[in-house]
């Protein structure tokens, strides 16, 4: 290889240029002004989910093949982890035959960076319970394709503060001028560790990171953001936890404070709970523009993460 292939684990690994790199990049495919050729032929990648995905998992899946990669594809039941085997015997192993690794697991993310500690694969953490990296970039994707930049924007993010949510946080932070403003169920909010990172970015950028535990006198914004609030591979153990979640969610009424924002939603979207469908379905979403840039933003990344080879694959 020319240079070693680089892991994505956690927006927090990235620096700043590197994050714009990719946010610039995914924006590039989009626009149809970046890639060409097959930077990746020979690879061979692995797609490892353990949970359900739609756009993820085919995201990734159709980028490898674009770049000329090839895939080998494992289901929840596939490898000897579902026996107790250890993830960093697993990932002893797939690095011995694998150029890189995306994975899904929602378990631990000192799982996820077992996986990430053999130098020669590269791996991808496509969600863990922590948080969900490549999100994050689809997302400031499409503030670019939408906005034209990232800097400078308002957002306004309802809901659980999951690892979507955390995500968003770390990687809006860390660029200048941003306002994001966090309104979560008490109980539900961020992870006070990755809000301390968030806000830590933030006073470097002179950016704000804010959160609140109601919806009540909504900011003005520039996107308004909302995920499901079940998040994939989870359940609350709380029995009444939608009375909690109920005031949170993004109807007509939310969007006329914001008559000129846009929606956003990571998607699988459950209309009736955290969003309308007058609002997912209506004239202000970008949420299924947003899933296509998942393909643009895994392209991206594959090809940040496995740098063009001097002599193909091992």
């Amino acid at each position: 290889m020319s240079e070693a292939s680089r892991n994505l684990l956690s927006i927090g690994d990235l620096r700043t240029e590197e994050l714009r790199e990719l946010v610039r990049r995914g924006a590039g495919y989009a626009a149809g002004t970046a890639g060409g050729g097959q930077p990746l032929h020979g690879r061979i990648v692995g797609i490892y989910f353990r949970r359900t995905s739609t756009r993820t998992r085919t995201a990734f899946s159709t980028a490898a093949l674009r770049l000329g990669a090839q895939i080998v594809s494992f289901g929840p039941d596939d490898l000897q982890e579902n026996t107790g085997e250890t993830a960093a015997d697993t990932a002893a192993v797939l690095s011995r035959m694998l150029d890189a690794l995306v994975a899904r697991t929602a378990g631990s993310d000192a799982e996820m960076r077992a996986f990430g500690a053999h130098p020669g694969m590269a791996v991808v953490n496509a969600m863990s319970a922590g948080e969900h990296p490549t999100q994050a970039i689809t997302d400031l994707t499409t503030m670019t394709r939408v906005f034209g930049r990232v800097d400078g924007l308002r957002v306004l993010y309802l809901g659980e503060g999951n690892n979507s949510a955390a995500a968003l946080a770390l990687a809006l932070s860390r660029f200048d001028g941003v306002e994001l403003e966090l309104r979560t169920p008490a109980g539900y909010g961020l992870a006070p560790a990755v809000r301390s990172a968030a806000e830590a970015s933030a006073a470097r950028t002179g950016s704000r990171v804010t959160e609140r535990h109601d919806a009540d006198d909504l900011p003005k914004a520039d996107v308004v953001y909302t995920t499901r609030w079940q998040t994939t591979g989870t359940s609350k153990a709380d029995p009444d936890w939608r009375s909690a979640f109920a005031p949170f969610q993004v109807d007509g009424a939310v969007m006329a404070v914001n008559p000129d924002a846009v929606f956003m939603h990571d998607l699988p979207a459950h209309r009736g709970e955290e969003v309308t469908a007058e609002v997912l379905d209506g004239p202000a979403s970008v949420a299924f523009q947003q899933a296509e840039n998942k393909l643009h933003g895994a392209l991206a990344v594959l090809e940040w993460c496995l740098p063009a080879a001097a002599g193909g694959a091992r």
